[in-house]
Order: structure tokens, then sequence, then C-alpha cells
């Protein structure tokens, strides 16, 4: 009988250490133990804490991709609505761990983007694939006119992640969905206003 690769539970264990911990206080010491796996099994499939992290990220951001999907794909809804369906299911994510853990993606680019630069071109890349996604959603909403056309799709959609990112950092620090909540009524009041 072939033995099952820990390959999978390492990763889901480092996910749910580094949202805890962060990068730098993460150890792979931690992340075996949180696995129920051998210390030696990590070096048997990671050449580094870095390269590990690498796909942590990917992890996690596969599962930020299916919750992008649900959202914006879901074609009932206009694409303005669209955009504040993501960020209702982000919050409802949020609320569930209490507000204590955040954006993995966000933490990453705080904390080890400038110690990594492998690290920090996979969150370039994460944030600009993250980021067209919205640009499409918002060019539709616009042209629709549902939101101001003042701005580049592309713009906008950068501003609504990094926005979104700050306000995920700031519920962190208070525990609650306040940053959450004025982020999403001044933005869809302004940024997003409807374009009348």
């Amino acid at each position: 009988m072939v033995r099952k690769s820990l390959r999978e539970n390492i990763l889901d264990a480092g996910l749910r250490v580094m949202l805890r911990k962060g990068y730098a206080a993460a150890s792979v010491r931690d992340v075996v133990a949180e696995a129920g796996a051998p210390q030696g099994s990590f070096t048997n499939h990671f050449r580094s804490k870095e390269a590990f992290s690498r796909d942590v990220l990917d992890v996690y951001f596969q599962h930020v991709r299916t919750l992008v999907s649900l959202a914006l794909d879901d074609e009932s809804l206009t694409p303005r609505a669209r955009l504040q369906r993501y960020l209702d299911i982000i919050t409802g994510q949020l609320e569930a761990d209490g507000f204590s853990r955040g954006c993995l993606i966000g933490d990453f680019s705080l904390e080890a983007a400038p110690l990594s630069e492998m690290l920090r071109l996979r969150l370039s890349e994460i944030f600009l694939e993250w980021r067209d996604r919205f640009a499409d959603c918002i060019k539709q909403a616009q042209s629709a006119g549902e939101i101001d056309s003042t701005f580049a799709p592309e713009d906008l959609a950068d501003f609504l992640l990094s926005s979104w990112e700050g306000a995920i950092l700031r519920m962190k620090v208070e525990r609650n969905a306040t940053a959450l909540e004025r982020f999403k009524k001044i933005a869809f009041a302004t940024v997003f206003k409807e374009d009348l």
C-alpha cells in the first residue's frame, strides 16, 4: 500500500499557522506540529521556508479565486452588486473567525515582501490577477452606467483592493466589522457611486 504524501497536510497546517502567527513567527517546527508530521517530512517536500511560504500563499489565493468567482460570476446580480457581494462574503468569513485574522495576501505584503524577493514577486503577480478580475467587473458596471466612468477600471480595482486590505488591517486591531462596513459605505457612496 502506497503511503499518502504529507505535503498537502503540511501546506494546510502552514496556512493555519501563518494566518495566526504571520510569516516571520511561523516556524517549521510550528507547522509540522500543527500537521502532526515528523519534521523531516517538511524538508522532503519543500526546499526552504521561503519556497514553502510561496506554496502556502498559492493555496490561500486559490481559495480567494473561488470567492471572487462566487461573487463576480453571479450574473443574477448587476456588476456593481457583484462587487458589493464579494466584500460581503469576505466580511462574513472574517466575522466567522472572530475578526482575529486578516488576509494572508495583505499580511505577507507587509511582512514577507521586504524580506523575500521571491514572495514579493509572487505577491505582485497575485495583485495583478486579482485586480484584473475586479477591473473587468468594474468595466461592465461602467458600461451599464452603474459606476461613474471618471477613472479607469484598473485604477478603481487597484483602489478597491488596496483600501480593502487597509480596512482589514484596521479590523484586526479593533476586532470588529466597523472598518469594513465604513469602507463599504463610503466607497459605494463616492468612488463606486452610481453614474446618474
